[in-house]
C-alpha cells in the first residue's frame, strides 16, 4: 500500500528512515550500487520527497504503528 512521506529522521547506524503518515518508517537508503537514492544525502532534496509515496510493506502485513503521526511536532 503506497503512503505519502510525512518526515524523515536518521536511525541509531546513521541511515535516512522516512515517516510514513501511516504511522510506519522505512529506510530510504543510498547505498550506490544496490540502492540508488541520491535524493537523501541533501536536506532539500529530502524536503522535495515531503508527500511522494513509498510503498509501505508494514501497511500490507498489517504491522502496528512505529510511531503515532498525529504526535509529530
Amino acid at each position: 500500500m503506497e503512503q505519502p512521506i510525512i518526515g524523515f529522521h536518521k536511525d541509531e547506524e546513521d541511515d535516512w528512515v522516512a515517516e510514513l503518515q501511516c504511522g510506519h518508517n522505512q529506510h530510504v537508503r543510498h547505498n550506490p550500487p544496490w540502492m540508488l537514492r541520491p535524493w537523501v544525502t541533501t536536506e532539500e532534496s529530502r524536503k522535495s520527497r515531503l508527500g511522494k509515496k513509498l510503498e509501505c510493506k508494514k501497511c500490507d502485513r498489517n504491522e502496528p504503528q512505529d510511531f503515532d503521526p498525529s504526535c509529530r511536532e
